[in-house]
């Protein structure tokens, strides 16, 4: 498994929009991320910081229901 790149809020957030998720809301410092599927939405919150920690990030990715990849 390849070590996840330090990226921050907003390349996360890019990444998110790449996939198909539009900027919903944004609240200090939080973008609130959301993707409309079949019968439910994905809301993702991610923060707007220079960096993400590691931990962060891998939540942001389990939510996103995105591939690893696309962040690494």
């Amino acid at each position: 498994m390849v070590k996840l790149r330090v990226l921050s809020g907003k390349e996360a957030c890019s990444i998110l929009s790449a996939n198909g998720f539009a900027e919903i809301r944004r609240r200090g410092s939080h973008v609130i991320m959301q993707k409309k599927i079949e019968g439910s939405t994905i809301t993702v919150p991610v923060p707007d910081h220079k960096e993400l920690k590691k931990g962060t990030l891998l939540s942001i990715i389990r939510q996103s229901g995105i591939n690893r990849n696309a962040f690494e």
